[in-house]
C-alpha cells in the first residue's frame, strides 16, 4: 500500500501545481511524487472545491453512515417482526 501523505502536504502540493509555473510531470518530480498520484489529488480537490461534479469526502462519509444506520434499523425491524409473529402464535393457538 502506498504511503499516506499529511493533508497539509498535498494541499501545497495541488497549489504549486495549479500555479502552471510547471508541468505536471515536473511538479511531480519536484516533490518525490508520480504524476498519477498528483493528478488523483487534483481531481479530488477539484471535487472538494465544487469545479468538477462528484462527490465530496464530507458527502461520502454521510452517506456511509446512513447506510450503516439503514442496515441497523432494517436488522431491528426484523427482530421486531420476529417477536411479534412468535407472541402472535402463543397468544392465538390454532
Amino acid at each position: 500500500m502506498p504511503k499516506a501523505f499529511p493533508l497539509e502536504f498535498r494541499r501545497d502540493v495541488v497549489a504549486v501545481a495549479r500555479k502552471g509555473e510547471a508541468p505536471i510531470a515536473q511538479v511531480a518530480k519536484d516533490f518525490g511524487i508520480s504524476q498519477a498520484c498528483l493528478r488523483r489529488w487534483l481531481k479530488l480537490a477539484d471535487i472538494e472545491d465544487g469545479n468538477s461534479p462528484g462527490a465530496t469526502k464530507q458527502e461520502s462519509e454521510e452517506l456511509r453512515e446512513a447506510k450503516k444506520r439503514v442496515r441497523q434499523l432494517e436488522q431491528e425491524n426484523e427482530i421486531l417482526r420476529r417477536a411479534a409473529a412468535y407472541f402472535a402464535r402463543d397468544v392465538n393457538p390454532k
